[in-house]
């Protein structure tokens, strides 16, 4: 009869515990990785491979005048401080967004907005302030490119620049004159520049974004009335506008 040999059974049985081991080790990190890679579900997914988009939007300015003052202000102005405070605005509009490249797209955004821009006037002796108020009506039309970053499960990030025409269009040019309250001109121009973020849902896309814009056109009309006189501290006036957009493809 053969002898037992004791050492082999040992062997055999510590081959089958790293065997054991090994498996349990692989299944562990196999339900870690599988944990780690949960499932998400792509919204719109093949959203980019349309070439043209449509959609609309609300927009919420806040706009105010840059003014430039002329030599008048320190020579004849008794007023002892001029300036244009920041006025809450309204705007909508619609949006045609066009595929350029995987990273640029161009878009067109014409728009109605609802402005209150005013000029007031401070004195010294305690009299109360004065208040030019330029409420107005704009027919805005801007073209712009943007530029996007890459799409991050269901949301991305995107630059946005450009310039936009505007043309008023409740002129109210006579009565301005005959009152001698603030007269200005009825069209602009404006370089416009902002940042959007991207959020893809099942049926739509919503992007809010922040845009600054900034008038390149003086849009002070002076003349020789009662308005000339009343606003003789003023040289130049440009707008400034900065919006909060909520985008809606």
């Amino acid at each position: 009869m053969d002898t037992p040999d004791v050492r082999s059974c040992f062997y055999l049985y510590r081959a089958k515990s790293l065997i054991i081991i090994t498996l349990f080790v692989f299944l562990a990190v196999s339900q870690s990785r599988a944990q780690g890679y949960a499932y998400f579900r792509k919204h719109l997914e093949f959203y980019d491979d349309k070439s043209i988009h449509y959609g609309f939007f609300f927009a919420m300015p806040v706009t105010r005048f840059a003014i430039k003052y002329s030599p008048a202000y320190v020579k004849n102005d008794p007023a002892v401080r001029l300036y244009s405070p920041n006025a809450p605005s309204f705007r909508v509009g619609i949006l045609v967004n066009t595929f350029l490249t995987d990273r640029f797209d161009f878009r067109f955004t014409p728009a109605v907005s609802l402005y209150g821009r005013e000029v007031k006037y401070e004195y010294p002796d305690g009299t109360e302030p004065r208040r030019e108020t330029r409420e107005s009506t704009w027919m805005e039309f801007p073209f712009l490119v943007k530029y996007k970053s890459e799409r991050r499960k269901n949301s991305r990030m995107y630059l946005i620049a450009g310039a936009t025409a505007a043309v008023e269009t409740n002129v109210r040019k006579k009565q301005a004159q005959v009152s001698g309250r603030l007269n200005t001109k009825t069209s602009d121009l404006t370089v416009d520049y902002g940042v959007g973020f991207e959020q893809f849902l099942e049926f739509t896309k919503i992007s809010p974004e922040l845009r600054f814009s900034h008038g390149l056109v003086n849009l002070f009309s002076p003349d020789t009335g009662t308005s000339a006189a009343n606003n003789a501290g003023i040289q130049r006036l440009t707008t400034h506008t900065v919006t909060l957009y909520i985008n809606f493809e």
